[in-house]
């Protein structure tokens, strides 16, 4: 059963996730092979509807995968602004960090998400925090040369 849940999240079926769902709702903070969660599943496949109906239904919003990554680190680095604003504006935590020290500022810099990156410092990301390597999300901005990112978190 978790397995074809897993699936029909990836494939964006709504009406199949939601009747699983109501039938079995243990299935809301349960994790695939990977240690996703329905979730951090179906904002790394963009599916908003589904995005939609796991926040109503109570899913835990900073939940981590099994490397740390929360729904809204993912998202940053595939770029996903829609996701990422109704994760932020939900409340997800801006700061949380993974395994590797990063957290979703550094990963908005790293991909030259400029658009993700400015929600993220105007919900207070914390431009200070470092990664493994020491590197700050200024500092991946300045590895990828992306100048106007770079000039908006020198601001920040």
């Amino acid at each position: 059963m978790n397995e074809f849940f897993f699936n029909e999240i990836r494939n964006g079926n709504f009406d199949e996730v939601s009747a699983i769902l109501k039938k079995n709702p243990i299935l809301l903070d349960s994790k695939d092979q990977r240690g996703s969660t329905p979730l951090i599943l179906s904002t790394y496949y963009d599916q908003e509807e589904i995005t939609d109906l796991l926040l109503e239904s109570g899913a835990k919003i900073d939940a981590k995968d099994a490397t740390g990554n929360t729904a809204l680190m993912g998202v940053c680095f595939k770029g996903y602004t829609d996701v990422a604003k109704k994760l932020i504006d939900k409340g997800a935590n801006v700061n949380e960090r993974n395994t590797m020290g990063a957290t979703c500022l550094i990963y908005a810099a790293t991909f030259n998400r400029e658009e993700i990156a400015k929600m993220l410092l105007d919900k207070g990301a914390d431009t200070t925090i470092k990664d493994v390597r020491g590197l700050s999300a200024l500092d991946h901005a300045k590895e990828q040369g992306a100048p106007s990112l770079i000039a908006m978190l020198e601001k920040a």
